[in-house]
């Protein structure tokens, strides 16, 4: 119970990024991840004889992949002399072993499935009370030293930026909900299901457009998904032809909505980046309004220029000018650090895919791209609904933000896995919040 609580607080923590040490890349999130891992190092033996579930396969598969195009990358880097910055290289190399222990040992048996189940349940009830002490602080009723919980008008609580709670929340909304429908007992479920509605409301304090789009759009595919669910369900007896019928009209608005939030959103979070890395300026010019553009269109260069097999851990693209001049003119909230304007490309696309092409190249992106559609695949298949918006929070953040190095990312990638895996054990539902 010790460990898989380190690990729930772990995760949590790990997106208060205001809680480090100025100039320290570590805090109490990554504290507890570090303890989790050796605890479960120090029973290696069992690990050892635990049998490779298909969970941990793909878990595998990925990250060798994934390490064997960071290896071409920077060699790729290193015979066409690209200069990177130093220390952004060495921050992503010790990120990711420990993000790769976090993946495997979430989905390593014994027992991984009640394991996982445990720690996300108590990652549910820990984020009321994480969600409720930034809503204290946010509104002067608690006042923690050396934070400020607000970004301009944006809520970040405990985070450096408000994107990074609006991650967290939009994860945890989809996640609160699986276990408010399954969870066992009206306690648990009611816990979940104010978890999930504080979440909504943490979210939009945030201001953050990625996570308005993918609460309606979530919602309304939750719909969608739950009508599948009657429809097709054998006790109805209703001719294939017509639920497919059904399930077109109702999916054809739903598409239709969805399209028009994005198409919205592209230009919208384009000024809101510009906005956030430029010191909270709100000039609107069409030159900051492109800057999210710009920036995918030089890591696609930075990405072909590199053969297609990348440069390397770390960002790969040089800081937009506008952003240089806009924070040397404008104040900037405090407790926030940028990258420094040094010289080296050290500046990121915000595209999880996009960042993936420049960093490992293709072999990158594709090893991405097939986890998230295998993770997809195996929830959708067993008709848990709200992990399967889970999912689809994660294909929305990716477009729009660097997730890979979230350790919640990780776990929310390994417990879809392992919950996909059990869907079909009798008590699997019932036991899975225990």
């Amino acid at each position: 119970m010790m460990r898989d609580a380190l690990l729930a607080l772990g995760l949590l923590l790990s997106t208060a990024s205001q809680l480090r040490p100025n100039g320290v890349p570590i805090g109490p999130g990554e504290i507890c991840l570090v303890i989790w891992i050796t605890l479960m190092l120090g029973g290696m033996r069992n690990l050892l004889r635990s049998r490779v579930t298909p969970a941990l396969a793909r878990m595998l598969v990925f990250w060798t992949l994934f390490t064997i195009s960071l290896c071409l990358g920077s060699a790729t880097a290193f015979a066409i002399s690209d200069v990177h910055d130093t220390d952004l290289f060495i921050h992503d190399i010790l990120a990711y072993p420990l993000l790769a222990a976090v993946s495997f040992l979430s989905t390593v048996e014994p027992h991984a499935g009640c394991r996982i189940h445990r720690v996300a349940w108590l990652l549910t009830v820990f984020s009321v009370v994480f969600f409720s002490i930034q809503l204290a602080s946010a509104w002067g009723l608690v006042v923690i030293p050396q934070i400020d919980p607000w970004y301009w008008d944006r809520l970040r609580g405990l985070s450096e930026n408000p994107n990074q709670l609006a991650i967290f929340c939009a994860m945890m909304t989809f996640l609160a909900i699986h276990f408010a429908e399954h969870a066992e007992g009206f306690g648990k479920r009611a816990v979940a299901a104010f978890c999930s509605i504080l979440s909504m409301y943490v979210g939009r304090l945030t201001k953050s457009d990625t996570f308005g789009v993918i609460l309606v759009s979530g919602l309304l595919l939750f719909a969608a998904l739950k009508l599948r669910s009657w429809l097709l369900t054998s006790k109805r007896n209703i001719p294939v032809r017509s639920a497919a019928a059904g399930l077109i009209v109702v999916m054809l608005p739903i598409i239709a909505a969805t399209s028009v939030l994005f198409a919205n959103l592209i230009e919208v979070e384009a000024l809101d980046i510009a906005k956030e890395m430029a010191k909270g300026t709100r000039q609107e010019t069409s030159e900051t309004a492109n800057i999210r553009l710009d920036s995918w269109s030089h890591a696609i260069d930075r990405g072909i220029d590199s053969g297609m097999l990348g440069l390397g851990p770390g960002p790969h693209i040089e800081i937009p000018s506008v952003l240089v001049a806009a924070r040397r003119e404008a104040p900037e909230p405090k407790y926030i650090e940028h990258p420094q304007v040094n010289g080296t490309p050290n500046f990121e696309a915000h595209n999880t895919f996009l960042d993936l092409f420049t960093q490992g190249g293709l072999i990158a992106v594709l090893s991405f791209t097939w986890l998230i559609a295998t993770a997809f695949r195996s929830v959708y298949r067993s008709n848990l609904d709200a992990l399967t918006l889970v999912v689809w929070s994660i294909m929305v953040l990716s477009i729009f933000h660097l997730i890979i190095r979230h350790p919640l990312f990780w776990f929310a990638i390994a417990f879809v896995l392992v919950a996909g895996t059990k869907a079909r054990a009798p008590s699997f539902l019932l036991n899975r919040s225990k």
